[in-house]
Order: structure tokens, then sequence, then C-alpha cells
């Protein structure tokens, strides 16, 4: 009998187990090099790499637009895309030379000194995002730790608000979630923690704007840290009315708004913030912005920008705690400057929401006409299928709604024809380079994978 997400449990282990053998059989060289990895810890570069259904990761000889090609010289449409990091294709030929013309030509990859690059990618966020004062860093979380710092010193408050299972890289304060009682709780599997998260943190969930404002009413909250939608449990869109609500209630309790569109940028080219005409006082962002050379950014209203560099005590320049000797150097400055002028542009962006929405509805089709209690939800060029339907609306909901083997099972048998998913969901991502055959060619082996799990 079905179970869970409508698949029969037995036959779903049988099916697994089957792609698993599969899985090992075609790809030996990535087991070898995995087997040789000693000396790495967890044999992988970064651990959340071992986060993969086969058992052990597919390792990666080339890549270029939407397409990866393993050791063992397996082609790939990929749709895992770096897991943002390559939104704009693997290798974009604007971004190599830009990046190739800084080190081979003028050099100079780190020199603590200014380009004029940065200034151009400055005022290209601001076009895109709507804040005029712009600031780098190497990564997202980077960006999301030195906005937490900056806020907390011109608001005089100690705490963050953030959102139950949400995600915002490894920022300390983001790892809470709401536990059983309504109360705020450290997040399982939270890593060395350096004090109980309850001590920084509040947290409220993802469209609960009463939540939201029972917290705020403490008056000790910062910031609330926010993705416009959460990405990272599972796509999970706003309610009508919810992010007006939640800008109201921070200005009515004295909170400054920051936007995290690292991922939710996939909404547009100014991210959710341009496309839902939303108004925070600091936008974070990293990942695809450097056609996948690292970087990070943050982003600041006027008024927060004149606020802080007017505060004298503040030491912005030396050992303040903002700051990154590699921050903004000449070779991610100029990665971001031909990404964002010259690849993730608002025609390209046009394009790959095109391409998401024909994703979406080849896969929602798929799903009704095997009468599966599942759902899709699109953000912009970002899509997923989820085990629920109607789709969670918060964060709680949507981590119960997980179902790991079904979920492994989809990507390795997926992966076994040729076709990568982002490897924490059943995710895809579409950048300028996907093409709608490289969506024809998923919906057919999905298509192919729920008639096997069906019968």
């Amino acid at each position: 009998m079905p179970t869970d997400s409508g698949v029969d449990r037995a036959r779903l282990a049988a099916l697994a187990a089957r792609e698993r053998a599969t899985y090992e059989q075609r790809h030996p060289r990535s087991a070898a090099a995995y087997a040789n990895a000693g000396h790495l810890f967890g044999r992988v570069p970064m651990t959340w790499m071992n986060k993969t259904a086969g058992g052990f990761p597919l390792y990666v000889d080339r890549a270029r637009g939407a397409r990866v090609t393993d050791l063992d010289g397996h082609e790939y449409v990929d749709f895992c895309l770096g897991d943002t990091g390559a939104m704009a294709g693997h290798s974009p030929a604007p971004v190599v030379e830009a990046v190739t013309r800084r080190l081979a030509e003028l050099g100079g990859a780190s020199t603590m000194l200014p380009t004029e690059d940065a200034a151009v990618v400055g005022a290209d966020l601001a076009r895109r995002f709507g804040l005029p004062y712009w600031s780098f860093a190497l990564t997202a979380t980077d960006a999301n730790r030195w906005a937490i710092r900056l806020l907390r010193a011109v608001s005089g408050r100690p705490k963050i608000l953030v959102n139950s299972y949400c995600y915002h890289g490894s920022v300390d304060e983001s790892l809470i979630v709401v536990g059983p009682d309504g109360h705020g709780v450290s997040r399982a599997g939270n890593v060395g923690a350096p004090t109980d998260v309850t001590t920084t943190s509040r947290v409220a969930e993802f469209n609960d704007l009463a939540g939201l404002e029972r917290e705020l009413a403490h008056g000790d909250v910062a910031a609330v840290l926010m993705e416009p939608a959460l990405t990272n449990i599972g796509i999970v869109l706003p309610a009508p009315g919810y992010l007006a609500g939640v800008r109201s209630l921070t200005r009515k309790h004295g909170t400054y708004l920051i936007n995290d569109e690292t991922h939710t940028f996939s909404a547009g080219p100014g991210g959710a913030t341009a496309a839902w005409g939303l108004q925070p006082d600091v936008l974070t962002i990293g990942k695809a912005i450097g056609g996948g050379i690292p970087v990070g950014a943050y982003g600041l209203s006027a008024e927060l920008a004149d606020s802080l560099l007017g505060r004298a005590d503040l030491d912005l320049v030396d050992m303040g705690g903002v700051g990154g000797t590699l921050a903004g150097n000449p070779v991610s400055m100029a990665a971001t400057r031909a990404t964002l002028t010259e690849v993730l542009t608002d025609d390209a962006f046009a394009r790959m929401i095109d391409t998401a929405a024909a994703f979406a509805d080849g896969v929602g089709k798929l799903i009704e006409g095997h009468g599966l209690p599942w759902s899709v939800s699109q953000l912009g060029a970002r899509v997923e299928y989820r085990f629920a339907n109607p789709a969670p609306v918060d964060g709680t909901s949507s981590a119960a709604s997980a179902d790991p083997p079904l979920e492994d099972f989809l990507h390795l048998y997926l992966a076994n024809r040729g076709i990568l998913l982002t490897p924490f969901h059943n995710m895809a991502l579409m950048s300028p380079a996907t093409t709608v055959d490289d969506v024809d060619r998923h919906h057919e082996v999905f298509g192919a994978a729920l008639t096997a799990l069906l019968g």
C-alpha cells in the first residue's frame, strides 16, 4: 500500500537499491578518487559534499554552460548549478575573459587596493536592488555576519530574529528553530555553538506575522534577517501581504530588516526585492553574482550608511570586526562586473524565468497525471517539486514534509540518466545556457522514474 508521499515503501527500497548498484557500476573513477582522498576531512574538500545519494560524490572533470562531465566521462544536464553559485552557467565566456585579463595581463590577484571594477559593480547592484551603498565580502555568510555586527552597533540591541529552518550560511545566530512548545531552540546538528543560540537570537515561523510581532515586542531585536522566500528547506513562498507585514512590524518596533537574496536572486535581475517591491535596510547576496568566483556583498540604505559613518566610536577601518583581507579583491570584482553586466542581464533573466515556467508546468502535469499528492513551487528561475500538496507555508512544516529515501531515489535515478539536481532538495535552477530541450530531457527521465515507482 502507498504510504507517506504516496509511494509504496517496499517498491521504493527495491528500486533505490537497483539505482545504487547502477551508480557504483557507472562511476568507478569517482569511487576510486573518493577512496584515495584519505587526507581530506570526510574524504571531501567540504563535508557537505558527502550529501550524495550514491554513497560517494561524483568527481567533476569539466563543466561548461549547463553541462557537467564527470571523471568517468558521463555528461549531465546540470540543474544544480553549484547550488546557485553557477546560476550564470559554468565558466561563461565574459567571466573567463575578465578573470584571465585580470590575472594574465593586468596581474594583482590580491593587492588590498581598490579597482574601478568595484565601483561599477556597486552602481549596478544599486540599480538592481535599490540600496545605494555597497561593500564586499567573499561569501554571503560573511556579508550576513558583518551586516549583523553593524546593525547591533547602530541599534544598541543584542538579538537577531530569523525564520525557523532558514538558511544564512554558517551564521551562528541563524541556527535556531521553533520548538514543539512554540519557543526557540537550537537547531538539531548545530556544531560547536559558541553559546546557547536563544541568548543571541529570536525566531518566528515564516508567514506568521502574529509570531513575529510577539517576538519583536520584547524590544531587544536589532534586526530581522530573512530570505524573502525560504529556499534551503524547500521553496516556501510568502503568503499575500506577508512581506509587507514584516516591513510594517519591523518599523513599528524599531528593528532593521535584512533581505538575504543569495538564493532568491533567482526571482529576477533585482531578486525578490525588486520583483516584489520590498524595502529592506540591508541586502546581502553572494554566490551567483560572481559567475562562479567567490564573492559576497551587502548593500545599505542611505540613512543607515550615514548613521554608521557618523559614529566615531566604531572602528570601520582596522580591527572593528568588519573586514577581510581578500574581500573586494581585483579578481572577484572583475568576475562580478562581467557577470552582472554581460551574463545575468535583464534579458537573460527573462529567458531563464520562461524556461523555469516550462519546467514547472511539465513537472506539475507529470505529478498530476500520476495522481501523486505532491506540488511544484517556482521562484523565478528556480523550481522545486515537493512531497506535499498543498505546498508547505512555513519552515517547520516544510522540514516535516521531507522524504529522504524518496528524494535519494529520484536523485540517483536522474543522475544515472544524465540529470543533476541540487543534492539537498528536488530543486532545479535555470541558467542562461539552459534550454527547453534540457527541460524536456528532465521531464522524460522524471516521468520514467514516476512510472517505475508506481508500476
